[in-house]
């Protein structure tokens, strides 16, 4: 991979670091002059939040397939929303067990995906490769602590149970076991890394600890979902993106990043629009059913993204 893509993926690193740590630090002070957020506003900081993330993968469309054969491109988009409806359709119509599945798959999805950033990383720097054995001992923290602890928060329960009143017993009597197995395996890995040099890669897993269990529930898994996993995928994208990589080419990383955000930006609008048509059939709760339309609406979307991202984290996974 090309040098000059390296400030991107340093950006991208920067920002989702930042992002997390502001935070967990803006909590902190709020939490001097009171002892909890809102609800409601938790509600309304995750919506934004999750706006922010969803243009990261609306453009699977352009870094998966080429343009022409336009039969080719058009049966690709059909194919993925065929398999976004449905997905949409089971989680709407089993709850409990979509919610499951969805948040098993986003969990190994986050996580490798982060590992295969990581490895891009390197390349973009000139350096040699994590091996698949690292890379699995911080995929599987990175991407289970910013979906398990929140869901296995106390403060969870009433929150879930807003957004949707079957959610709230989504892990049965488990709940305190999976919330201490997840940490467990989170310190386990920052002890390996820690032992093999791998610090950076050890502070990433610590800040995800620290905003997963830190921030209410909603807060941390939007911030993650919209700062960290969304500002590092669309690092990958600059260079999958011509017009994207050109500009960082030229130096203009800034705009590069940029370049690799806007061909997305319509599906916040998109989400809008369905998420306040489905909320329309329950106007008395606007806010948690605007919630739950669009979390749908993601979780959806992630099924065919998952599908399309997992080629290319394979090819950032493998050794050189």
């Amino acid at each position: 991979m090309e040098r000059y893509l390296a400030p991107v993926y340093s950006w991208a690193r920067r920002w989702s670091r930042f992002g997390s740590l502001g935070i967990v630090l803006i909590l902190a002070v709020v939490r001097i002059f009171t002892s909890e957020i809102n609800l409601s506003l938790q509600l309304i900081i995750a919506v934004v939040a999750l706006l922010l993330g969803i243009p990261h993968g609306a453009i699977d469309h352009l870094i998966s397939i080429p343009a022409k054969p336009r039969t080719r491109f058009i049966g690709y988009i059909v194919i993925y929303v065929v398999i976004a409806i449905l997905a949409g359709w089971f989680i709407a119509t089993w709850n409990v067990l979509g919610f499951q599945i969805v948040v098993v798959m986003s969990a190994i999805h986050f996580g490798f995906g982060d590992a295969s950033y990581l490895n891009e990383q390197r390349d973009a720097e000139g350096r040699e490769r994590n091996p698949f054995w690292i890379e699995t001992v911080y995929a599987i923290p990175a991407g289970f602590l910013p979906v398990i602890l929140p869901l296995t928060d106390h403060r969870t329960l009433s929150a879930l149970n807003r957004i949707h009143p079957s959610l709230d017993q989504w892990a049965g009597s488990n709940t305190h076991l999976i919330r201490m197995i997840v940490l467990t395996i989170a310190l386990i890995a920052i002890f390996i890394l820690a032992i093999y040099h791998q610090s950076s890669m050890a502070i990433d897993l610590v800040i995800l600890a620290s905003l997963s269990i830190i921030a209410p529930p909603l807060i941390a898994f939007a911030t993650y979902f919209g700062f960290w996993h969304a500002l590092r995928h669309t690092a990958r994208l600059v260079p999958k993106l011509p017009k994207a990589r050109t500009l960082a080419a030229d130096g203009r990383w800034g705009a590069a990043i940029a370049g690799a955000v806007i061909p997305g930006l319509y599906a916040i609008g998109g989400t809008l629009a369905v998420a306040a048509i489905l909320m329309l059939k329950n106007p008395g709760k606007f806010s948690s059913s605007l919630l739950w339309s669009t979390l749908v609406i993601i979780w959806a979307l992630t099924v065919p993204h998952m599908m399309t991202t997992a080629r290319f984290d394979s090819q950032a996974l493998r050794a050189e």
